[in-house]
């Protein structure tokens, strides 16, 4: 099938890109480069040299049976660009990456937050828009947030996307619906993606665009098989106080001889996925695609919960690494639990990737190869949840 992936040159995009072009899929990036950009402002780079995007192409198509193209193209600002890209396309399907993808990032001023909620609102708002205008029966495939559920579920089980719910009627009957699942976002980055879901289901129900929307756990991992295939492929991995996630974030600071950094109790309990299983997931969904007319579909893309505490422990016991604590930056209940279903990618084939000591090395192996480029002044996270004004930390977060 014909695919454009949009923020293809991403942490998630670029191995999705090479992934689908790798199973015989003719693939199309759409990027602005703006993450790019976002390292040149944080001056902060990649742990791994990534190289332009010239050169990447280059490289993936002169061993790929189905070379990749590019289009320079900035979703939340060229409309008329999009819709003629669409329209000389014609593509089966649209993968949608194309977003600010960081909380802390999102948080770290007032420009932040406005930038974070124009790009990606505006962006998704033209992508479906556009296929609406034009007409075209393009399966949208959208990479979410299992954040949107937020983290004050207590013992219940996450669904994917809808609750079960019962209503009371007039006459005082019962009546059982489906509802998307309440939104409890913590950063404005969260409230984007719970504002996306909204969009998808005007869209779908107005103009009967084809949605599947993918909740993804916090990823950890850089390589995947295609992006192990030549050292100018390599992914991103991002180890910043913005942008890093958590457990790369540990594998790293213990590869450098840094403390591990703990921000509150440790005791948040959060969902994760690997970056293999990220592309493969994809990858199912658009295969699988849902049938015309059937309401939004949403999965929970993620493997498995863990305790951030617990995560630090199986570090140490790996490397010998120390373990600090820190001021929690987000406003959040200082411990959680959190329980979820994640069947419906399972019953088309997927086969977990779960966390393992042999996985936890490789990433490991990484990291201590480019620990030359780590600049610990950016270990860090600056960027805080609550009114900076305030001259302490905020106190603990009631869960319902």
């Amino acid at each position: 099938m014909k695919v454009l992936v949009f923020g293809g040159d991403g942490f998630c995009g670029w191995p999705t890109s090479l992934h689908l072009s790798d199973k015989g899929h003719e693939v199309v990036i759409v990027d602005n480069l703006s993450r790019r950009a976002i390292d040149s402002e944080l001056d902060a780079q990649s742990l791994t040299p990534i190289c332009g995007i010239d050169e990447r192409l280059q490289c993936w198509n002169s061993m790929a049976a189905t070379p990749l193209r590019f289009a320079l193209l900035d979703l939340a600002r060229d409309y008329d660009g999009l819709v003629a890209l669409l329209s000389e396309e014609q593509p089966d399907a649209v993968v949608h990456f194309a977003e600010q993808r960081a909380a802390p990032y999102s948080m770290k001023s007032a420009a932040h937050r406005r930038y974070s909620v124009d790009n990606n609102l505006t962006g998704t708002h033209n992508l479906l828009c556009a296929v609406a205008e034009l007409g075209l029966d393009t399966h949208v495939v959208h990479l979410g947030t299992m954040g949107v559920y937020g983290y004050g579920a207590g013992g219940a089980v996450i669904p994917e996307g809808y609750l079960k719910v019962q209503v009371r009627g007039a006459d005082g009957a019962l009546e059982e619906r489906e509802i998307l699942h309440p939104c409890d976002p913590g950063s404005i980055y969260h409230m984007t993606k719970c504002q996306d879901q909204m969009f998808f289901y005007y869209y779908n129900k107005n103009f009967g665009l084809r949605v599947t929307d993918l909740h993804q756990g916090i990823v950890w991992g850089t390589q995947t098989d295609q992006t192990g295939k030549d050292a100018r492929l390599v992914n991103r991995f991002d180890y910043d106080g913005d942008y890093g996630t958590v457990l790369n974030r540990f594998v790293m600071q213990a590869a450098v001889g840094h403390p591990l950094t703990v921000h509150g109790t440790g005791e948040q309990t959060r969902a994760f996925i690997h970056i293999q299983d990220t592309v493969r997931c994809v990858e199912l969904a658009l295969t699988n695609p849902p049938a015309y007319g059937e309401r939004v579909r949403i999965f929970n893309q993620a493997t498995e919960t863990h305790r951030l505490i617990d995560l630090a422990h199986q570090i140490r016991a790996l490397t010998g690494a120390d373990i600090s604590f820190a001021a929690n930056p987000r406003l959040e209940a200082r411990a959680n639990t959190l329980a979820i279903e994640n069947t419906g990618l399972q019953r088309f084939g997927w086969d977990p990737i779960t966390l393992s000591d042999g996985l936890l090395n490789e990433v490991h192996a990484i990291a201590r190869h480019h620990k030359h480029r780590c600049d610990l002044s950016k270990i860090p996270c600056a960027s805080t949840w609550w009114n900076a004004s305030r001259e302490e930390e905020p106190a603990d977060i009631r869960v319902a």
